[in-house]
């Protein structure tokens, strides 16, 4: 293979990447979320300065992806922390667990998503909408909410979907120190809202070792939404450089 040819490449291994190049389009992405109060203290221990902690807002959520380009079908689930950045109210990532390869490999080196494998699921049980995600054999979270209890406001779901998005990118170098160390910055673009929902909702945390979810504990569940899209990811952008 020419150097040119080497160089261009999306990833590795040469000749059948493990993922194609973007941009990646979501049809009929599922999003169902629980907010909830948890402590100030664990979670201003896992955001990374600068952005800030002045509420301890967190989201469970899972998300239903059946239709992604160049990535197939898929589910996640993780938490969002509440944060600011020069004033600006955002969300950081601070945890993805996703049942795909593809997803998991272009997250990671294409932007600075903190995806690991799990398994996440989103279904309906009769009445209620159910989000789990298990680590292996055991479970590590559950949430319910019932199921299209009340129409959700569309352009409060937009609001909630489309927020700045924060990452921290990690890539230590063949020394062992880091390479990259990185905050960045995404947001959704091409974002519409197909249906939204509200209902009662409750979380369940259990404890894991590899999946430690429930180290940042469920104090009060505000609320939740089960919401439908279409949607694009936009490219990361960088904030700040822990290097410089």
């Amino acid at each position: 293979m020419r150097l040119q040819d080497v160089a261009g490449t999306t990833t590795t291994p040469l000749g059948a990447p493990a993922f194609p190049a973007p941009p990646y389009r979501f049809t009929d992405r599922e999003y169902f979320t629980i907010t909830y109060r948890s402590d100030l203290d664990a979670v201003r221990a896992v955001v990374p300065e600068p952005l800030q902690v002045t509420d301890p807002l967190v989201r469970f959520e899972v998300m239903r992806m059946p239709d992604v380009t160049g990535l197939g079908d898929y589910t996640e689930a993780g938490q969002a922390l509440r944060v600011e950045f020069d004033g600006e109210p955002g969300e950081y990532l601070h945890t993805m667990h996703v049942d795909n390869h593809p997803a998991i490999a272009s997250g990671r080196e294409m932007g600075a998503y903190p995806k690991v494998w799990g398994s996440p699921r989103l279904h309906v049980d009769s009445d209620t909408l159910v989000g789990t995600l298990d680590h292996g054999s055991l479970p590590v979270a559950t949430a319910t909410m019932g199921y299209k209890h009340a129409p959700l406001d569309r352009a409060a779901a937009e609001r909630e979907i489309g927020v700045p998005t924060y990452m921290l990118k990690v890539l230590p170098g063949y020394d062992g120190r880091p390479r990259i160390c990185e905050l960045v910055r995404t947001r959704t673009t091409d974002l519409t809202v197909k249906g939204a929902w509200t209902g009662p909702a409750r979380l369940q945390l259990f404890e894991h070792a590899l999946a430690p979810l429930a180290d940042l504990p469920v104090r009060r569940v505000l609320s939740a939404s089960h919401v439908l899209t279409d949607l694009s990811l936009g490219p990361a952008e960088l904030v700040h450089d822990y290097l410089a």
